[in-house]
């Protein structure tokens, strides 16, 4: 009987993986509820220079990298198929807030009675993409 190779799948680069670690950035700080108040609300920032704030995660997120609200959309280029249910969540969640709150305070978005379903579906989205990352290296 002859020997059968098993072949394992070769896993497909990302095609932008300096966008992807923006997603993952902006997910990071959107699943971390201390994060948001020191840096977002008190201004205590790391290091000279850094910036960072709700609008400017929802503007990667949304615009820049355009993983939200369809995250399908971002497969093979930011995102494996993996990802997408853990991003699609985050989306569901995330857009009618944006859509209620508008340009409303980082405050006013935290102190939202749904900005807890946020940061929940962006700590399930940052460990599926953490995850996901080690499964593929």
């Amino acid at each position: 009987m002859e020997a059968v190779e098993i072949v394992e799948p070769a896993v497909t680069p990302l095609r932008y993986p300096e966008m992807r670690a923006e997603v993952i950035d902006a997910v990071t700080s959107l699943a971390d509820p201390d994060y948001q108040q020191k840096v977002w609300i008190r201004r205590e920032y790391p290091q000279p220079g850094f910036y960072d704030d709700l609008t400017t995660n929802i503007n990667i997120l949304f615009d820049d990298v355009c993983v939200l609200p369809d995250p399908r959309t971002r497969v093979g280029i930011v995102l494996h198929p993996s990802e997408v249910d853990a991003m699609k969540a985050l989306g569901d969640v995330l857009d009618p807030l944006v859509d209620e709150l508008g340009d409303a305070t980082d405050a006013q978005y935290l102190n939202h009675p749904q900005w807890t379903n946020v940061v929940t579906a962006a700590q399930h989205a940052r460990h599926t993409l953490m995850h996901s990352d080690e499964a593929n290296s």
